[in-house]
C-alpha cells in the first residue's frame, strides 16, 4: 500500500523552493539594476528623469530594450545554471555582469559608428527611428549572448 504524503510533508520542500526563488530573484534584480546604472552612466542626464518625469520616448525605448535584453540573459542562465544553489547564483551573477558589459560595449560602438550623436536622442522629445534601431541591436546582442550561454 502506498501512502500519499500529506500537506505537512510538503511544507519544508515548499519553503526551500521559496528560498531558492528569492535568492535567484535577488541576483537577477541586482543584474537588472546594474544594467540600469550602466545605461544611466552612458546617457546624458538622469535616465530615470527622462523616462518617468519627462516621458522621453527614446529614453524609454532604450531602457525597455536594455531591461528585456538583460532579462533574456538572466533567464537563460537560470535555466542552464549549475544544480548547486551557490554555483547557480554565481553563474547568474557572472553571466549577468557579462551581459551588462556587452550592452555597454555595444552602446559605445554604436556611438562611435552611427552618424550623428546617438546620446542626444535620449533627451529628444520626439521618437526617433534610431532609438528603435539601437533597441533592436541591444535585443540582438542579448539573443546571441543567451545562445552562447545555452
Amino acid at each position: 500500500m502506498i501512502i500519499a504524503a500529506g500537506p505537512a510533508d510538503h511544507v519544508p520542500e515548499l519553503l526551500d523552493g521559496i528560498g531558492v526563488s528569492l535568492a535567484y530573484f535577488g541576483v537577477g534584480a541586482l543584474v537588472l539594476t546594474l544594467g540600469f546604472v550602466m545605461l544611466d552612466l552612458l546617457t546624458p542626464g538622469s535616465l530615470r528623469h527622462h523616462v518617468f518625469v519627462d516621458h522621453r520616448p527614446n529614453a524609454a525605448a532604450l531602457f525597455a530594450a536594455s531591461a528585456i535584453s538583460l532579462a533574456i540573459i538572466v533567464v537563460t542562465v537560470m535555466t542552464n545554471a549549475s544544480d548547486s544553489l551557490v554555483l547557480g547564483l554565481i553563474d547568474v551573477a557572472v553571466y549577468g555582469l557579462l551581459g551588462v558589459i556587452f550592452q555597454a560595449v555595444t552602446l559605445v560602438i554604436l556611438e562611435l559608428l552611427v552618424p550623428g550623436r546617438f546620446r542626444d536622442l535620449v533627451s529628444a522629445p520626439r521618437f526617433s527611428t534610431a532609438a528603435l534601431a539601437v533597441a533592436a541591436t541591444l535585443l540582438a546582442v542579448a539573443a546571441v549572448n543567451a545562445a552562447a550561454i545555452a
